[in-house]
């Protein structure tokens, strides 16, 4: 069977297709650039072609929440969006479209519903992100990761699966050989990287040095440079503090469940992969929202995390160096404090298994 992925989000999607039979044929549909404008490569183009899997560049517009100089640019490419989907679904022929949500996600859905090719959407959120609130009655199933999301969707054809966690982070095959002398600190802002987090960083690094190993995941984006201006900083500390630091645009799942497995805690935004990661790890966290997200979605989601007890949130605007570090240290002082109150309920077992079950369903019923 050959199965077009949409990866609006990258996670869940490479999730998915690890979970995939070996003789599942897949077309993966991405942002070659990790930013609009951005000469950087994405992560998911990065990872997707490296696995061998044939990756499609799909260039559209979407509504931006913030006039920027690219917005009036992006607006004129939304019709040329469908019209490229339209191309790729007609050259490609796929038996199903499976989507994960993102403006890359309504041109190829509408598109594959157009020609009736059968249609896969799954939310992550806890509510519903809008491109899949316009997708819904486009769609022929539509997965849902958490209970919460399901009133946003038509009864009949929503299914609780849960959100895909990657096998590497639960079962990484390596190990992170680190110095026990003291915490590591993981800090990452998400494929994308982070420029708030990453300045936050690079102000106060060598005191972060003096209490922390520090393994920082920074983003590859070429308009802030932030990986060439840590890595002049790193250069500057004394040779001690300078072992303690690692810093890389990406890592590897593999890596990532590492670093993760080995971290006393993590520093990140609040995108809900991350989120749920985070809580099937149970491990501790200090989460900084992205403000102004859509619903205020990075919000509920570090809200929802700290609610279950195993971290603490701080908003963007109440941070500074020396507020982040002391954050940092209480957290770790006390970490003992930090663990998951709630069942794991909130979060099915096997849902990459149970999305694929449904994608096959899917391309069956319309033989």
């Amino acid at each position: 069977m050959k199965i077009l992925i949409v990866g609006g989000h990258f996670t869940p999607a490479l999730s998915v297709i690890e979970e995939l039979p070996k003789d599942a044929e897949v077309v993966y549909v991405g942002r070659k650039h990790a930013l609009e404008g951005d000469k950087a490569f994405s992560l998911e183009y990065e990872t997707i072609t490296k696995m061998g899997t044939p990756f499609i560049e799909l260039k559209t517009g979407r509504f931006q929440r913030n006039f920027t100089r690219h917005t009036v640019p992006s607006l004129g490419r939304v019709p040329l969006g469908l019209t490229r989907a339209f191309f790729i679904l007609r050259k490609e022929k796929p038996d199903v479209v499976l989507a994960f949500g993102g403006y890359l996600s309504w041109p190829m859905i509408i598109g594959a519903s157009l020609l009736k090719i059968p249609t896969v959407i799954h939310e992550q959120t806890l509510t519903a992100g809008a491109a899949n609130k316009f997708l819904a009655k486009f769609a022929d199933k539509i997965c849902i990761s958490f209970e919460s999301s399901r009133k946003y969707f038509p009864k009949e054809k929503t299914i609780l699966t849960g959100n895909p966690i990657r096998h590497a982070i639960e079962h990484p095959s390596r190990k992170l050989e680190i110095s026990k002398d003291l915490p590591l600190v993981y800090i990452t802002g998400g494929s994308l990287g982070s420029h708030f987090i990453n300045s936050m960083v690079g102000e106060n690094l060598s005191n972060l040095l003096e209490k922390f190993i520090v393994v920082h995941q920074v983003g590859a984006s070429e308009e802030f440079r932030d990986y060439e201006k840590l890595s002049i900083l790193k250069d500057g500390v004394n040779n001690d503090k300078r072992q303690r630091y690692t810093l890389s645009k990406f890592f590897s799942p593999q890596e990532t469940g590492a670093i993760m497995k080995a971290a006393s805690i993590v520093v990140s935004r609040s995108g809900i992969n991350t989120v749920s990661e985070l809580i099937v790890l149970q491990k501790p966290a200090l989460l900084i929202p992205i403000p102004k997200t859509s619903a205020n979605e990075q919000v509920e989601n570090a809200m929802f995390f700290e609610k279950l007890g195993l971290g603490e949130v701080v908003e963007q605007k109440d941070l500074n160096p020396g507020v982040f570090l002391d954050k940092l240290s209480g957290i770790v002082k006390n970490i003992d404090r930090y663990k998951l109150n709630s069942s794991k309920s909130h979060f099915p077992k096997n849902a990459a298994a149970k999305i694929v079950d449904i994608v096959y369903a899917s391309s069956k019923s319309s033989n």
